[in-house]
């Protein structure tokens, strides 16, 4: 444990860490499998001790967020609406259940998009997998480009600033534990996205239960 926190520590406090950052959450952004949140957390962390720079996290982070959803917005614009009709449906038989969750995925995004507007990126920012799918269809659905620009900035400042300073909270708290630190941190971000999805499946509900009662016939009983 030791090494591993000597390796962390020399790697923060190398000015090659802003750029492994924004590399991260470029790629983040159209291929959800790296985990950006993670790496911001623990910049995050290290940075309640000095190194790195917690402006320059938040900064970096932020705008590898920006430019990962414009990468994954204009593959969506071109091409991205024939895979995305591809996928099965989300109640069908004919494909595996990742193909139909991606299904559902999309299906949520073009609600959000239809009912929110941009404002539905700054949701999806904090729902894994989500993020891709709502960036995605609106380069499908052509979203306007520059509104997509301005909701965007939006989303991924209010999502560097807060993975940052979530790590930076939990590295005040354990000063001399960095693990902790980063536990503690990784711990808050969790909670809010078990809210975040709670907060989405109960209103989901309410929502088909509202439209199984109003789809009832008149006269059932």
């Amino acid at each position: 444990m030791d090494s591993v926190l000597d390796l962390l520590h020399q790697t923060m406090s190398s000015p090659w860490v802003y750029l492994a950052l924004f590399a991260i959450a470029v790629v983040d952004g159209f291929f959800p499998v790296v985990p950006s949140e993670t790496a911001v957390i623990t910049a995050g962390v290290f940075a309640a001790t000095g190194q790195p720079d917690l402006p320059l996290v938040v900064g970096v982070a932020a705008l590898g967020a920006l430019v990962g959803d414009h990468v994954s917005y204009a593959i969506g614009r071109h091409g991205g609406g024939r895979l995305l009709a591809r996928l099965p449906a989300v109640d069908g038989n004919a494909a595996a259940g990742r193909g139909r969750r991606r299904r559902a995925a999309v299906e949520w995004a073009r609600r959000g998009i239809a009912a929110r507007g941009g404002l539905i990126l700054t949701v999806a920012r904090y729902v894994p997998g989500g993020r891709t799918a709502v960036t995605l269809t609106m380069g499908a659905t052509r979203f306007p480009r520059r509104r997509f620009l301005a909701f965007d900035a939006l989303a991924a400042a209010s999502w560097g600033g807060y993975s940052a300073l979530v790590g930076y909270l939990g590295g005040l708290a354990f000063e001399r534990d960095p693990v902790r630190g980063l536990l503690l941190g990784l711990g808050l971000a969790l909670t809010l996205t078990v809210i975040v999805e709670a907060v989405r499946w109960a209103r989901g509900r309410r929502r088909r239960v509202a439209c199984a009662r109003v789809s009832r016939p008149a006269d059932a009983r």
